[in-house]
């Protein structure tokens, strides 16, 4: 999914990027990003699926809903705001009628 400069670039950074869908944008400079990710149960040897959900600061307001993101974490911006958006790695579709 990644391209090699990209990894190059994690590996740099010691901050935490994730990836994930933005699922609001109803506040200003602020995007509601849903994060999914695996884990195995210890007991029961199954796979379980988790999601969370991060506010990322995006200062152009340049992403919608939708669009699959890439985020950094950062010094915290407010209360509940510690990621800012990076970049947009794939805009939505929009639905043609």
């Amino acid at each position: 999914m990644f391209a090699e400069s990209e990894k190059e670039e994690a590996k740099k950074s010691a901050k935490k990027t994730f990836t994930g869908i933005v699922v609001s944008t109803k506040n200003t400079k602020t995007a509601l990003v849903q994060i999914e990710s695996q884990r195995s149960d210890k007991r029961y040897k199954k796979r379980i699926k988790t999601r969370n959900k991060l506010m990322a600061h995006d200062e152009q307001e340049e992403c919608s809903e939708g669009d699959f993101v890439l985020i950094e974490e950062s010094k915290p911006i407010s209360k509940r705001k510690a990621f800012v958006l990076k970049r947009i790695i794939r805009k939505a579709e929009v639905l043609k009628k």
